[in-house]
């Protein structure tokens, strides 16, 4: 039985202090190319913060930065380091395509036997603007060699609504496993 009962929280950039403020969140992933990068906020120890430089791109291009696989393993590294006892605030530039990668991607590693569609349907039902980066995706499943199925219960979330940002959300960090049937 699981004991960390923390969530995970996403937003936009703006957002960050009234999150970590209203949340008491003690970690903080940013998913967000270095040019906007922000400070480690003053609440937090500057090792429970993350920096992924990374562009929202899924295709390289000159000058900009897509996610990568440095980017996958320092941010699985992360998330199993979480000790799970405060709440981990995950933020791209607008709380749509990054950071809903980077929560999708933590919340398949810190629960590796539960259902990626599960995973996914709890990304959707928290936020209806939630369109994590396929490419981040992809690459992920790749490393956590999840056979294809964290692209597909990305791609499975249903539409998403178009927005300028999200509004700040929460989602739960910890899901018990798939029953596995019983051969009688």
């Amino acid at each position: 039985m699981q004991s960390k009962s923390a969530a995970i929280h996403v937003c936009a950039l703006r957002h960050i202090p009234d999150v970590i403020a209203e949340t008491g969140a003690r970690h903080l992933i940013s998913a967000i190319n270095a040019e906007l990068a922000p400070q480690t906020p003053s609440a937090l120890s500057p090792d429970r913060h993350l920096r992924l430089d990374m562009h929202d791109i899924v295709d390289a291009l000159p000058g900009a930065e897509p996610p990568a696989v440095d980017h996958v393993h320092r941010l699985i590294d992360f998330a199993q380091s979480w000790d799970g006892e405060a709440p981990l605030l995950i933020h791209c530039f607008a709380g749509l395509s990054r950071s809903t990668a980077a929560a999708f991607i933590t919340l398949c590693a810190l629960n590796p036997k539960a259902p990626e569609d599960r995973i996914a349907l709890a990304l959707r039902a928290a936020s209806d603007t939630a369109v994590p980066n396929r490419r981040f995706v992809a690459l992920a499943d790749n490393i956590m060699r999840r056979q294809g199925r964290m692209l597909a219960a990305v791609e499975n979330m249903g539409r998403n609504r178009i927005a300028a940002e999200c509004v700040p959300f929460r989602v739960e960090s910890y899901y018990a496993a798939a029953e596995t049937a019983r051969v009688a």
